[in-house]
Protein backbone atom coordinates (compact mmCIF):
# COMPACT_ATOMS: atom_id res chain seq x y z
CA UNK A 1 0.00 0.00 0.00
CA UNK A 2 1.32 3.00 -1.02
CA UNK A 3 2.06 6.22 1.29
CA UNK A 4 -0.44 8.33 0.47
CA UNK A 5 -3.53 5.19 0.22
CA UNK A 6 -1.91 4.44 3.72
CA UNK A 7 -2.16 8.06 5.15
CA UNK A 8 -5.78 9.06 3.04
CA UNK A 9 -7.36 5.16 4.66
CA UNK A 10 -5.59 6.63 8.79
CA UNK A 11 -7.98 9.75 7.86
CA UNK A 12 -10.49 8.38 6.71
CA UNK A 13 -11.00 5.71 9.04
CA UNK A 14 -10.27 8.60 11.88
CA UNK A 15 -12.98 10.66 10.29
CA UNK A 16 -15.36 6.90 10.07
CA UNK A 17 -14.74 6.00 13.81
CA UNK A 18 -15.21 9.82 15.34
CA UNK A 19 -18.51 10.69 13.95
CA UNK A 20 -20.10 7.04 14.73
CA UNK A 21 -19.03 6.49 18.50
CA UNK A 22 -21.12 8.55 20.17
CA UNK A 23 -20.52 8.61 24.32
CA UNK A 24 -17.03 8.86 23.01
CA UNK A 25 -14.28 7.85 25.87
CA UNK A 26 -14.35 3.77 25.98
CA UNK A 27 -16.36 3.17 23.25
CA UNK A 28 -13.63 4.56 20.14
CA UNK A 29 -11.41 1.11 22.21
CA UNK A 30 -13.49 -1.79 19.97
CA UNK A 31 -13.63 0.75 17.08
CA UNK A 32 -10.32 1.04 17.24
CA UNK A 33 -9.57 -2.72 17.82
CA UNK A 34 -11.82 -4.07 15.03
CA UNK A 35 -10.26 -1.59 12.14
CA UNK A 36 -6.71 -1.57 13.39
CA UNK A 37 -6.06 -4.65 14.74
CA UNK A 38 -8.42 -7.09 13.61
CA UNK A 39 -8.63 -6.15 9.62
CA UNK A 40 -5.21 -4.48 9.22
CA UNK A 41 -2.97 -6.16 11.76
CA UNK A 42 -1.38 -3.05 12.22
CA UNK A 43 -0.86 -3.67 16.48
CA UNK A 44 -1.93 -6.01 18.65
CA UNK A 45 -4.86 -6.06 21.16
CA UNK A 46 -2.58 -5.71 24.31
CA UNK A 47 -0.77 -2.82 22.55
CA UNK A 48 -4.00 -1.16 22.19
CA UNK A 49 -4.98 -1.88 25.73
CA UNK A 50 -1.66 0.22 26.52
CA UNK A 51 -2.21 2.85 24.33
CA UNK A 52 -6.05 3.18 26.33
CA UNK A 53 -4.19 3.33 29.83
CA UNK A 54 -1.92 5.74 28.32
CA UNK A 55 -5.03 7.47 26.58
CA UNK A 56 -6.98 7.60 29.99
CA UNK A 57 -4.70 8.84 31.81
CA UNK A 58 -3.37 11.74 29.62
CA UNK A 59 -5.09 15.00 29.80
CA UNK A 60 -8.17 15.78 27.20
CA UNK A 61 -10.22 13.51 25.73
CA UNK A 62 -9.45 9.79 25.73
CA UNK A 63 -11.35 9.25 22.23
CA UNK A 64 -9.19 11.68 20.75
CA UNK A 65 -5.53 11.15 22.77
CA UNK A 66 -6.44 6.93 21.52
CA UNK A 67 -6.35 8.13 17.94
CA UNK A 68 -3.49 9.93 18.17
CA UNK A 69 -1.94 6.97 20.07
CA UNK A 70 -3.10 4.55 17.13
CA UNK A 71 -2.01 7.48 14.70
CA UNK A 72 1.57 7.91 15.83
CA UNK A 73 1.98 3.88 16.06
CA UNK A 74 0.88 3.31 12.66
CA UNK A 75 2.57 6.39 11.00
CA UNK A 76 4.71 8.24 13.16
CA UNK A 77 4.72 11.97 13.86
CA UNK A 78 2.55 12.74 10.48
CA UNK A 79 0.03 10.01 11.87
CA UNK A 80 -0.82 12.15 15.21
CA UNK A 81 -1.15 15.29 13.16
CA UNK A 82 -3.69 13.29 10.57
CA UNK A 83 -5.36 11.48 13.46
CA UNK A 84 -5.66 14.48 15.46
CA UNK A 85 -7.13 16.54 12.87
CA UNK A 86 -9.67 13.94 11.69
CA UNK A 87 -11.05 12.90 15.12
CA UNK A 88 -11.53 16.41 16.04
CA UNK A 89 -13.52 17.46 12.91
CA UNK A 90 -16.65 14.65 13.11
CA UNK A 91 -17.57 16.29 16.82
CA UNK A 92 -17.40 19.85 16.09
CA UNK A 93 -19.22 19.28 13.09
CA UNK A 94 -22.05 17.74 14.84
CA UNK A 95 -21.77 20.32 17.67
CA UNK A 96 -21.87 22.89 15.52
CA UNK A 97 -25.39 21.65 13.89
CA UNK A 98 -26.99 20.65 17.09
CA UNK A 99 -26.02 24.08 18.37
CA UNK A 100 -27.85 25.87 15.46
CA UNK A 101 -30.69 23.59 15.99
CA UNK A 102 -30.40 22.94 19.57
CA UNK A 103 -34.93 23.97 19.96
CA UNK A 104 -35.65 21.82 17.33
CA UNK A 105 -33.59 18.51 18.12
CA UNK A 106 -35.05 18.82 21.72
CA UNK A 107 -38.49 19.25 21.10
CA UNK A 108 -37.67 15.95 18.51
CA UNK A 109 -39.16 13.05 19.67
CA UNK A 110 -37.60 10.77 17.07
CA UNK A 111 -33.99 12.51 17.77
CA UNK A 112 -34.40 11.51 21.68
CA UNK A 113 -35.62 8.02 21.42
CA UNK A 114 -32.56 7.58 18.38
CA UNK A 115 -30.21 9.13 21.56
CA UNK A 116 -31.91 6.74 24.51
CA UNK A 117 -31.06 3.65 21.99
CA UNK A 118 -27.49 4.78 21.59
CA UNK A 119 -27.24 4.60 25.15
CA UNK A 120 -27.21 1.00 25.67
CA UNK A 121 -25.02 0.41 22.70
CA UNK A 122 -22.53 2.72 24.88
CA UNK A 123 -23.51 1.05 27.98
CA UNK A 124 -22.51 -2.42 26.04
CA UNK A 125 -19.26 -1.19 24.16
CA UNK A 126 -17.79 -0.13 27.63
CA UNK A 127 -18.66 -3.18 29.21
CA UNK A 128 -17.10 -5.07 26.82
CA UNK A 129 -13.59 -3.05 27.14
CA UNK A 130 -14.08 -3.04 30.77
CA UNK A 131 -14.29 -7.20 30.30
CA UNK A 132 -11.00 -7.11 28.24
CA UNK A 133 -8.81 -4.55 30.60
CA UNK A 134 -9.64 -6.86 33.59
CA UNK A 135 -8.63 -10.06 31.31
CA UNK A 136 -5.40 -8.55 30.85
CA UNK A 137 -5.14 -7.67 35.19
CA UNK A 138 -5.67 -11.18 35.34
CA UNK A 139 -2.87 -12.23 33.14
CA UNK A 140 -0.35 -10.98 35.18
CA UNK A 141 -1.51 -13.06 37.97
CA UNK A 142 -1.17 -10.41 40.97
CA UNK A 143 -3.51 -11.04 43.83
CA UNK A 144 -3.07 -7.08 44.43
CA UNK A 145 -4.42 -5.59 41.21
CA UNK A 146 -7.32 -8.40 41.09
CA UNK A 147 -8.67 -7.33 44.19
CA UNK A 148 -8.29 -3.59 43.83
CA UNK A 149 -10.79 -3.80 40.75
CA UNK A 150 -13.90 -5.38 43.30
CA UNK A 151 -12.68 -2.99 46.02
CA UNK A 152 -12.90 -0.37 43.22
CA UNK A 153 -16.12 -0.86 41.73
CA UNK A 154 -17.33 -1.39 45.61
CA UNK A 155 -16.02 1.81 46.58
CA UNK A 156 -17.96 3.81 43.29
CA UNK A 157 -21.01 1.78 43.47
CA UNK A 158 -22.13 1.26 46.87
CA UNK A 159 -20.22 4.26 48.94
CA UNK A 160 -20.24 6.93 46.58
CA UNK A 161 -16.69 7.45 46.35
CA UNK A 162 -15.16 9.82 43.37
CA UNK A 163 -13.24 8.35 41.15
CA UNK A 164 -9.99 10.57 41.93
CA UNK A 165 -10.08 8.98 45.10
CA UNK A 166 -10.52 5.89 44.11
CA UNK A 167 -7.48 5.95 41.54
CA UNK A 168 -5.40 7.84 44.64
CA UNK A 169 -5.47 4.93 46.41
CA UNK A 170 -5.22 2.46 44.13
CA UNK A 171 -1.79 4.31 43.05
CA UNK A 172 -0.67 4.53 46.51
CA UNK A 173 -1.58 0.97 47.15
CA UNK A 174 0.64 -0.09 44.25
CA UNK A 175 3.75 2.03 45.07
CA UNK A 176 3.72 0.81 48.50
CA UNK A 177 3.43 -2.76 47.15
CA UNK A 178 6.15 -1.98 44.81
CA UNK A 179 8.37 -0.10 47.03
CA UNK A 180 7.90 -3.06 49.66
CA UNK A 181 9.03 -5.74 46.90
CA UNK A 182 11.99 -3.55 45.60
CA UNK A 183 13.39 -3.98 49.58
CA UNK A 184 12.55 -7.35 50.12
CA UNK A 185 14.44 -8.26 46.81
CA UNK A 186 17.46 -5.87 47.85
Amino acid sequence: MSKIRFYSWLAGINLFISTFTFGGGYVVVPMIRKYFVEKKGLFTNDELIQMAAVAQSSPGAIAINLSVLAGKKVAGTLGVFISAICAVIPPLVIIGLISNWYAAFAANQAVMAVLKGMQACVAALIIDIVIDMYQLIRQENSKLLSALVPIAFIGNAFFNLNVIYILLFSVGICLLHTYFQQTREA
